[in-house]
């Protein structure tokens, strides 16, 4: 029995720390990692709300289809 493969923090395109921004509500998140969803492996980011501070789990497939944008921290900080 082949054990299926684990997701990679690195494989994803945002990574653990970024800042991003829900383009639709503007909500900031911070990521917090990729990780899998026990009952089908299916990659899956874990992020924290930077108002709430509740935490979230969304696919990757969701969170990278353009729904969220990477911040600048460096820029926003500097304003």
């Amino acid at each position: 029995m082949n054990k299926p493969k684990m997701a990679d923090a690195d494989q994803g395109l945002f990574k653990p720390g970024n800042t991003l921004r829900h383009k639709k509500t503007g909500g900031f998140y911070k990521l917090v990692v990729l990780a899998n969803v026990e009952a089908n492996l299916e990659p899956a980011y874990v992020y924290e709300s930077m108002q709430s501070h509740d935490f979230w789990i969304r696919p990757q497939a969701e969170m990278e289809d353009g729904r969220f944008e990477l911040v600048d921290t460096s820029e926003k900080e500097s304003k």
